[in-house]
């Protein structure tokens, strides 16, 4: 196969993220769940937006594309919910780590191994790069449960102490956004949307 025929067939898998249903309420929609596809390209706006609260030197066109990418494991994978039981997230990275191989080895081998890494690098978050992307995927939900009378933190019964430690990369890569976040979770405590412990 030529190295267009690969990219192409590439691109036309991304299609199924757009069939990966998230617990997110798309609430302008008449609360219709959202998809992945959407999901990663609000993630990387918001990323556009509000980089300049990173407390560390970031490159946003890596960060961009980290965010654009990481979710596209989901085809094979499917989206798990965030604060899903410990041993459920293991079983989760074993299918995401086959869906690397699978989704990106459709593309020629360079871009296959550049994705991968990427994605890798994404998700150790060991980078500066990588902590303020991670950063942006905990934030946008924060936004979005606040905007939903608690979204699925109400729903499914989610505690201050998860949330917060769900958005701990804040800590480091964005404080000022990360006191917002604190905020918001107190609030979101004061109106019974999270259990308080």
């Amino acid at each position: 196969m030529d190295k267009l025929a690969q990219q192409l067939s590439f691109i036309l898998e991304l299609d199924r993220l757009k069939a990966v249903q998230r617990q997110t309420r798309v609430k302008p929609d008449n609360g219709r769940q959202e998809n992945s596809a959407e999901h990663s390209w609000h993630i990387a706006l918001v990323a556009q937006v509000l980089q300049e609260y990173a407390e560390e030197p970031i490159n946003i066109n890596r960060i961009i594309g980290m965010l654009l990418i990481h979710d596209i494991v989901e085809i094979d994978a499917g989206d798990m919910f965030a604060y899903a039981e410990q041993g459920s997230h293991k079983e989760q990275e074993q299918k995401e780590l086959a869906a690397i191989d699978r989704i990106f080895g459709l593309l020629p081998e360079m871009q296959y191994h550049f994705y991968k890494n990427l994605w890798l690098e994404f998700e150790q978050a060991e980078s500066a790069d990588a902590r303020f992307a991670k950063a942006m995927d905990r934030i946008l939900p924060v936004m979005q449960n606040m905007a939903d009378n608690g979204g699925t933190w109400a729903r499914h019964g989610v505690t201050r102490s998860q949330a917060l430690k769900r958005n701990e990369y804040l800590k480091v890569s964005a404080p000022k956004l990360w006191n917002y976040v604190v905020s918001q979770i107190d609030l979101c405590v004061a109106n019974g949307w999270l259990k308080d412990e």
